[in-house]
């Protein structure tokens, strides 16, 4: 039986309602209109609520008490369930198509329900925007919510004044100033000291693109060493070529160009001009407003450090920096990507100097990164995974002073904060210190014989990237494993079943699936998780032959080739970016308690009664969203 709320109902139901996404981000009108044209219902434990024999969905549904399940056909449980549960709305896709649901959902409980009409629906959607966003992309609104609140948390330990995800046709200030190539040096140092400016760019006279740069830095290496004089052309000095980003880059994208170049000034071209017109110039200074810490700061002193005391006291820095980037609000694919950079630029500068002192000539050996580093994805807590690549007429003579050479490197690594390998994939072992040849015939004798030890490592090792050295011995790995395992059909079967063996936390009725340690209710976020995602990315990105590594550039990268809708692979790389989110978060905790306490446990669990409400809905539906994932992987490769 249905009722109308009556009106002295209406504000105690708002305020109810308004605990909850998205009405919390609604206006209280359109939350009471929300309440106005709603009936309420009952359901007893058992009892029907929607099926797929109901017809087209009329009504959107919020839960109030109580919890519903909704299950595909009778018992199959590799085809998942669904569970909705106080303050959740459903069916949300049936209801935006105007659709029958494909699932039947049943009370599990005593189950309170307010039921609002299409109609209202689509006229509510009309006038309020939070509820319309929500609906169309309830995956990205809830990572929204997230975020948000965890912004909230760390704000107080925030160094920046800005968010890194700031566009830089917002961020730039001043247009730049340039000259013509032949402009008398003269003439461009007495503008650059009338102007007060640190730089002077020269440009096209055409196109206004940046042909070079000369900076004050510049001066004493190129002018006034060298004896050049002031009536010789700028352009005989200029620094070339100019590392760029267009208006649409990010302060993100700017912070990782100034550190991985060491330059402090960046064009920025206008992103709709395609012969790269500068349009302004951001400094290091414009950049960043920190009170005490920056990227540049600490790649900065990362890349000075003199030996490996000094890089293990630097070290501490990148986990102060991750943590105050949270208080930012920055994003989990940023996040990971600025602490793989960080991680990268110290193992840089260890890989240097350890090879100094053994006397490792680096331009014919690469030092090689596998797993979550190959991939740009290093959360917090993360050990080595690395190797290397040589070029060697006589491999057996040579290895074995490469070898003490790793492992120095491994060690420093381990005492800098970054723990030895547990399966020893490292490259001071024998296995993972090959010629290009040696590494080639081992990833292919992986692909044609498909052991069980082969799929395990194939997950480890084709996610490589070379890190410092020669980085051209690793293109010709690349491309094998691209080409070769695109080409096995069985192999790519075998490399579905090993994503499949794990999946995502989420019980036979669809709720979280914890199990429980001491007086907490845990979920293993990376192995019930971020791995479902990684694994499925990788599967589809070896059988498309698309190169990429990193998780999110392969979703893009293969929902183009499988025409997969948009809205679809929105939910891939938010899901995964929930889950990552949360990994930092759990891992920054750890890491700032006593020593004795973080170093003990899974630095994966979380503990879900923990969580704010939010993070319990958004997590519950990155679970739902990595099990439709492997429901494509099933339907794709094992039916």
């Amino acid at each position: 039986m249905s009722l109308s709320p009556s009106l002295n109902l209406v504000a105690n139901l708002r305020a109810e309602l308004m605990r909850f996404a998205p009405f919390a981000q609604m206006d209280p009108a359109h939350v009471d209109r929300f309440v106005e044209a709603s009936a309420q219902a009952y359901y007893e434990p058992g009892e029907v609520v929607l099926s797929p024999a109901s017809g087209a969905v009329a009504q959107l549904i919020f839960i109030r008490r109580g919890s519903v399940s909704g299950r595909r056909g009778e018992q199959s449980e590799s085809v998942g369930a669904s569970e909705y549960e106080a303050g959740d709305l459903f069916p949300v896709g049936a209801a935006m198509s105007a659709r029958a649901v494909i699932a039947t959902y049943t009370a599990n409980a005593d189950t309170f329900c307010l039921q609002l009409p299409l109609a209202a629906m689509h006229e509510l959607a009309r006038d309020s925007a939070p509820f319309a966003d929500f609906l169309n992309r309830r995956v990205h609104r809830f990572l929204e919510l997230s975020r948000r609140a965890l912004q909230v948390a760390y704000a107080s330990q925030s160094l920046a004044e800005q968010s890194l995800e700031t566009p830089l046709g917002q961020l730039v200030r001043r247009a730049a100033y340039g000259v013509a190539p032949a402009t008398p040096l003269a003439d461009a140092l007495g503008a650059m000291h009338d102007k007060r400016i640190g730089s002077v760019l020269v440009l096209d006279e055409v196109s206004g693109a940046a042909l070079g740069i000369l900076t004050r830095h510049d001066i004493l290496g190129r002018v006034t060493l060298r004896g050049v004089t002031l009536e010789r052309p700028i352009a005989e000095v200029m620094s070339t070529p100019v590392h760029t980003l267009s208006t649409r880059h990010s302060a993100q994208d700017a912070a990782l160009l100034m550190s991985r170049h060491g330059i402090r000034h960046v064009p920025v071209t206008d992103a709709a001009d395609p012969g790269g017109r500068v349009v302004g110039i951001l400094s290091e200074r414009d950049l960043f407003a920190l009170q005490r810490l920056s990227l540049k700061q600490v790649s900065t002193a990362i890349r000075a450090a003199p030996d490996i005391d000094t890089l293990r006291e630097v070290a501490t820095d990148i986990r102060r920096f991750a943590r105050s980037l949270l208080g930012q609000g920055v994003r989990a694919r940023q996040l990971t990507e600025l602490i793989s950079h960080l991680n990268d630029v110290l193992t840089e500068r260890l890989v240097t100097l350890v090879a100094e002192r053994h006397g490792v000539d680096l331009t014919r050996a690469c030092w090689l990164s596998f797993g979550s580093e190959g991939r740009s994805e290093q959360t917090i807590a993360t050990d080595q995974d690395n190797g290397i690549v040589f070029a060697s007429a006589d491999p057996a003579r040579e290895r074995p002073a490469l070898l003490a050479f790793a492992r120095e490197v491994n060690e420093a690594l381990d005492a800098c904060g970054y723990p030895l390998c547990k399966g020893n994939v490292m490259a001071s072992n024998p296995e993972c210190c090959l010629t290009q040849d040696e590494w080639m015939q081992r990833f292919g004798d992986w692909i044609d014989h498909g052991a069980p030890e082969d799929l395990l490592n194939a997950s480890i090792y084709f996610d490589f990237r070379p890190l410092a050295g020669q980085a051209g011995l690793a293109q010709p790995m690349r491309e094998l494993v691209v080409q070769h395992a695109s080409r096995n059909a069985r192999f790519m079967k075998q490399m579905a079943e090993n994503a499949l063996r794990n999946g995502p936390a989420l019980n036979w009725l669809g709720g979280i699936d914890t199990q429980a340690q001491g007086d907490q209710s845990v979920v293993d976020l990376k192995l019930h998780g971020t791995a479902i995602y990684v694994d499925a990315a990788r599967l589809y990105a070896l059988a498309h032959g698309v190169p990429a590594t990193a998780t999110r550039e392969r979703f893009e990268a293969i929902a183009r080739a499988m025409g997969v809708p948009a809205q679809e692979a929105e939910a891939w790389t938010a899901g995964f970016e929930v889950l990552q989110l949360l990994r930092l978060q759990v891992q920054l905790e750890r890491d700032s308690r006593p020593a004795v306490d973080a170093a003990d446990g899974n630095p994966n669990l979380i503990d879900v009664n923990a969580l704010n409400d939010i993070d319990r809905r958004v997590l519950k539906e990155s679970l739902r969203v990595a099990r439709r994932l492997q429901q494509r992987i099933e339907l794709d490769y094992l039916r």
